[in-house]
């Protein structure tokens, strides 16, 4: 089966798929996204993305004209189109078309891609994975905008010396988050710590504070970038990762270069805790659909 997108509501074939020269998306990069996955084949919490995607746009003063019922029913559609057994999910909305290649004339587009989903490597979950740290301060954060081209360089940086990611560490040496990661410590004493500040708030690092609820203590506070040198155990977070052990940051070993107790607890937690949305879901789906 060939690949579909939606463009502005219409389904269209992938390798058919085109964007005017004239968008603002692709003139200035200006424009909002979110990125999310399928779990049995369905999204899990739509609407949390979707919350994201619209204080996204609402960052960068972006009209919505779509409702969130208008948003789910094109995700869902997109996704029947498409033969994956997962997927990953990308909404765009763009600036839309600007008179003068700058400002721009309040019709934006809706850009919904789906992908199959790739699993990552299964040694970055049993052996854990090295990432690398750039000084760098993001520009918006908390808006998950087409603004790329600090990411870019930063995965260039980590993949040239074999690490799958870098951590953004701002001006007061603390760390914020990776370029499309969250980033948790576990401290010796115990307790855990992720960043609050200067971020993108995850979806799946609000889902693995619910689960890390459940057994730590939990501090969403600076995270000074020596206290995640020493911290007993690191990980990363995010839709297409889920939980990843960090083992090497720049060129200091975490948990003695090994994966650790606390990172295979909350792995194994996170998949029940998913296991059980889920569940939860298919259980409500069917309800909704009959009433």
């Amino acid at each position: 089966m060939a690949k579909v997108y939606c463009i502005d509501g219409e389904m269209v074939l992938a390798e058919s798929a085109e964007l005017p020269v004239t968008d603002l998306a692709v003139v200035r990069g200006y424009g909002v996204f979110d990125f999310f996955r399928t779990y049995g084949g369905r999204p899990v919490q739509i609407e949390r993305n979707l919350e994201r995607l619209r204080r996204s746009a609402e960052a960068l003063e972006i009209p919505v004209p779509w409702s969130d019922a208008t948003l789910s029913e094109l995700v869902h559609a997109t996704l029947a189109r498409n033969d994956f057994s997962e997927a990953t999910i990308r909404m765009v909305i763009t600036g839309g078309d600007s008179p003068n290649f700058i400002t721009p004339a309040g019709r934006p587009r809706l850009l919904i891609y789906i992908e199959p989903l790739h699993p990552q490597p299964t040694h970055w979950y049993t052996d854990g994975v090295a990432v690398i740290t750039v000084h760098e301060d993001r520009y918006l954060p908390r808006a998950k905008s087409l603004l790329y081209t600090q990411a870019i360089l930063a995965q260039k940086r980590a993949s040239a010396v074999g690490a799958v990611e870098a951590l953004y560490v701002d001006r007061q040496h603390h760390v914020a988050e990776g370029t499309t990661t969250n980033v948790f410590a576990f401290l010796p004493n115990g307790e855990v710590i992720t960043p609050k500040d200067n971020l993108l708030l995850g979806i799946t690092r609000g889902r693995v504070l619910e689960v890390l609820a459940t057994r730590y203590t939990v501090h969403e506070t600076d995270l000074p970038l020596s206290t995640l040198l020493t911290a007993d155990e690191v990980v990363i977070t995010a839709a297409n990762k889920q939980v990843v052990p960090v083992v090497k940051i720049d060129g200091t070993l975490i948990h003695g270069g090994q994966v650790g107790e606390h990172a295979r607890w909350l792995m194994t937690a996170f998949a029940d805790y998913i296991a059980q949305q889920v569940s939860v879901r298919d259980k409500e789906e069917p309800a909704r659909s009959a009433s």
